[in-house]
C-alpha cells in the first residue's frame, strides 16, 4: 500500500488505504451525519483490501474513495469524501481518477446524494432508482423483548444458507462479507424460517446516531414484518433506528411507516450500465449506502 498511484492537484498523493487509515475516514463520515455503524470498517475493508484509497497532502489524509470489487462483473463505489478543510481544490476528482481504474471493466454501482447526481452522470453513471432513509423510534406491536414468531438467531450452521439467500438479492456472491456482517461485534442477525427454508434475514447494528438496519431481505411483507420486529425487540423506548429503502418498494415503505419511522433523506442508486438483475421484490432495506 505504500506505492502511490498518482500525484496531482496541489501535491496530492493517492494510494491504497490500510484498515487503520479507514477508521479516520469513517470518523469523517460520522461527522458528516452519515451515521456509519460502529464496526463497519472491520466488516467492510477485508471485502476488498485493495479497493480502499486515500489522498494525502504532506502525509495528511485529505480525501477518500472506495471501489470494492465483489466479482469479475460487479463493483461498488462509496466513501467519496474530501475533508472540509480541503474542499474546492479538485482533490476529490483527482482521487476518483486515480482510484477508479481498480474497477476495471466491471459494472459499478453507487448511491448518490441528489446534489451530486449530475456530476456522476458526467462520469458515465445512469440513475436506476431512488432510495429513502427512514428513521425514528420503532413502534412494536407486541410485548417488548419478545421476538416475532418464526424468526431465529443466525447461528453458524445457518451462515451458508443465509449467504445463498443473500446472493439472490445482491448482484454478486459476497459470502465472506455476509459471514463478517452476521457476526460483527454488536451486530444482531435474525432469519425468517418457514418449512425449514430461509425466507428472509436482517441485521441491526449500533451506529453513532442510533442503530442501522440492513439488509432487510424477505420473501413477503409478512416475513419482513416479522424480521423487523425481531431485530428491534431488544431496543429501549428511546433507541432510534435507520433503514434505507428503495423508493419503488411501496410495501417496504408502508412497513416502515407502520412502525413509526419517517422519511429522512433521499439518495439515488446509479450504475455505469444496465441495472443488474436481482430479486428486487425481496429488498425491504439495503445493506448499506457505502458498500451496496
Amino acid at each position: 500500500m505504500s506505492n502511490p498511484l498518482t500525484q496531482e492537484a496541489a501535491g496530492l498523493t493517492v494510494a491504497g488505504a490500510s484498515q487503520e487509515d479507514w477508521r479516520q475516514v469513517a470518523a469523517w463520515c460520522a461527522d458528516e451525519g452519515w451515521n456509519p455503524g460502529d464496526n463497519d470498517v472491520d466488516c467492510f475493508h477485508p471485502t476488498d483490501p485493495a479497493g480502499f484509497f486515500v489522498g494525502r497532502i504532506d502525509g495528511r489524509i485529505v480525501s477518500s474513495i472506495s471501489i470494492v470489487t465483489y466479482s469479475d462483473q460487479y463493483a461498488f463505489l462509496g466513501y467519496y469524501v474530501v475533508h472540509p478543510d480541503f474542499r474546492g481544490r479538485g482533490l476529490g476528482l483527482a482521487t476518483w481518477r486515480a482510484a477508479f481504474p481498480h474497477a476495471g471493466n466491471r459494472l459499478v454501482g453507487l448511491d448518490a446524494v441528489p446534489a451530486q447526481q449530475a456530476n456522476y452522470q458526467r462520469s458515465g453513471f445512469t440513475p436506476a432508482h431512488g432510495t429513502v432513509r427512514y428513521g425514528g423510534r420503532p413502534e412494536r406491536p407486541g410485548p417488548s423483548g419478545r421476538f416475532a414468531d418464526g424468526t431465529v438467531p443466525v447461528t453458524p450452521d445457518l451462515v451458508d444458507a443465509v449467504a445463498a439467500y443473500d446472493r439472490g438479492c445482491f448482484p454478486a456472491d459476497r459470502r465472506g462479507f455476509v459471514a463478517r456482517w452476521l457476526t460483527g461485534p454488536g451486530h444482531l442477525a435474525r432469519a425468517r424460517v418457514r418449512g425449514g427454508e430461509i425466507t428472509g434475514y436482517g441485521v441491526i447494528r449500533p451506529g453513532r446516531d442510533g442503530h442501522r438496519i440492513g439488509p432487510l431481505f424477505a420473501d413477503t411483507p409478512g416475513d419482513a414484518e416479522a424480521l423487523l420486529d425481531g431485530l428491534t425487540a431488544h431496543l429501549g423506548p428511546d433507541d432510534v433506528v435507520a433503514l434505507d429503502i428503495p423508493e419503488n418498494r411501496s410495501d417496504a415503505a408502508a412497513l416502515a411507516l407502520a412502525r413509526g419511522l419517517t422519511p429522512q433523506f433521499p439518495t439515488v442508486r446509479m450504475y455505469t450500465g444496465p441495472a443488474p438483475e436481482i430479486r428486487a421484490e425481496r429488498v425491504f432495506g439495503v445493506t448499506s449506502l457505502e458498500l451496496g
